[in-house]
């Protein structure tokens, strides 16, 4: 495995440099993944912090994420391929995301998972603290989370000094634990980092995932809140690929327009 530094910055590791050869994912896949990260920006799901991955298209051992950058600013050269232990197979000096090991570990114990979103979206946070409130589905377009969404408690597995932060592979695989089979999991006094079968479907669930959250929480200052049903959880999420398609397109159209518009800023990142 490439040595990490705390920064992030890795160094090329020689197994990695004959992956290079490997075929390169799909410039479809390219263009969505930062299509995806700008999405996300505009509608407020991250802001400098938090990422979405992509499962290679082409060898499912491998998975595509941005180098370490604030998502509204990603372009097709800042998306990096990584392995399953969570090492660039090129990083060629950029620094990675800390906590790209969210990403691996996920991919790793789970086959079906597609493409990975970790934010601190505003109001899922107050959820991953609150000692008498869970995220649950209010809403037909948040079915998907389903009766209710697994916590994780960083301490449970690091004691009670961490940074809350995912930083290695271990921690890695108890958040990939404790997620299961579910399809959002949050993370204690941090955010949320949601699975999908696709991007897109990754995307509109950490979208919908945070506009649950605001309702939820606005439902809950008025008194007993009516929850969605496990029979209406499961109803709502058999259209749910009609209606991903639809709400792409829609943000998709919004992130290109206001990217023409706005001059390119001058990368000072590294």
């Amino acid at each position: 495995m490439a040595s990490i530094s705390r920064s992030g910055a890795a160094a090329t590791p020689a197994k990695a440099q004959s992956k290079r050869t490997q075929e390169p994912a799909s410039q479809e896949l390219l263009s969505e993944l930062v299509a995806a990260n700008h999405i996300l920006f505009d509608q407020g799901v991250v802001d400098g912090f938090g990422h979405v991955s992509v499962r290679h298209d082409r060898d499912p051992q491998r998975f595509l994420l941005a180098r370490n950058m604030a998502p509204g600013q990603v372009t097709e050269q800042d998306i990096l391929e990584f392995g399953l232990d969570g090492a660039p197979l090129d990083a060629a000096g950029r620094t990675v995301y800390l906590e790209r090991f969210i990403h691996s570990e996920i991919y790793r114990a789970r086959p079906d998972a597609m493409a990975i979103v970790h934010s601190h979206s505003p109001s899922i946070v107050p959820l991953s603290i609150s000692k008498t409130a869970r995220l649950r589905a209010v809403f037909h377009m948040a079915g998907f989370i389903g009766q209710e969404a697994p916590l994780f408690e960083i301490r449970d597995v690091a004691g009670a000094a961490t940074d809350l932060l995912i930083s290695n592979p271990a921690l890695g695989a108890a958040l990939a634990r404790c997620c299961g089979n579910h399809n959002i999991v949050l993370m204690r006094g941090h955010g949320s980092t949601v699975i999908g079968p696709s991007l897109r479907e990754a995307v509109y669930r950490a979208v919908y995932a945070e506009l649950n959250a605001r309702y939820q929480c606005e439902a809950m200052r008025l008194g007993e809140v009516v929850y969605l049903s496990k029979e209406e959880g499961e109803a709502a999420v058999r259209n749910i690929e009609q209606q991903t398609v639809r709400a792409w397109n829609l943000w998709r159209e919004q992130a290109a327009r206001k990217r023409a518009f706005t001059p390119a800023s001058k990368d000072i990142s590294g």
